[in-house]
């Protein structure tokens, strides 16, 4: 059976958004349903307004589905995106997140796959511990996490065991080819899983 994918994620200035699309076309691909939805925005207009980059991705943007808990519910994989903060989850996915205690009190985020993907300024911004931050509330839910490992050559090329990453250098190093088919290969291997277990009978 084909699974159902929920890529969800938060973009500021549109790298993160960039590995969205192509984690999307990944799962597409290797035959899943696809939503491709985005955390609402949480930062003040005048913080926005004051980087023209952030201000024109919004612009670019807002025709993507705001992120709900149906999302969630429907996948049978759930794939999130944020950049790096203080290397963390940055606070918009979080604010999404933490408004989903409802249904993890009637464990409806549970035996469902979850992977991750991030994009940093710097080489050594966070990409990991945001990655293993986000993880950690797999385990809360239940959830089984999926990370790509080294399973495709392009792994050792671009991306880590732990989930695509991308080091935007202020915005000086658009996503290229190698990070686009790292996203393409995480979503794919996120879509096998999930129809896999999709199938499974995990009642013990």
């Amino acid at each position: 059976m084909a699974a159902k994918i929920a890529v969800i994620y938060y973009s500021s200035t549109g790298n993160v958004h960039g590995l969205a699309t192509a984690v999307a076309e990944g799962a597409e691909a290797a035959g899943a349903e696809v939503r491709l939805r985005r955390a609402a925005e949480t930062a003040p207009a005048e913080a926005i307004a004051s980087n023209p980059a952030w201000q024109q991705h919004r612009v670019d943007t807002q025709d993507v589905e705001e992120a709900t808990a149906d999302d969630i519910l429907w996948a049978d994989g759930v794939i999130f995106g944020t950049p790096t903060r203080y290397g963390n989850v940055t606070a918009q996915l979080k604010a999404f997140i933490d408004s989903l205690g409802p249904q993890w009190a009637q464990g409806q985020l549970a035996d469902k796959a979850y992977s991750g993907f991030t994009s940093a300024s710097t080489t050594h911004g966070g990409h990991e511990s945001t990655l293993l931050a986000l993880y950690t509330t797999v385990h809360h839910f239940g959830g089984i996490v999926v990370a790509p490992g080294y399973n495709d050559p392009i792994q050792f090329a671009s991306g880590t065991p732990y989930g695509t990453t991308h080091i935007s250098a202020q915005g000086e190093n658009p996503l290229g080819d190698q990070e686009r088919a790292a996203a393409r290969f995480q979503g794919g291997r996120v879509a096998k899983v999930a129809a896999l277990l999709a199938g499974a009978d995990l009642t013990v």
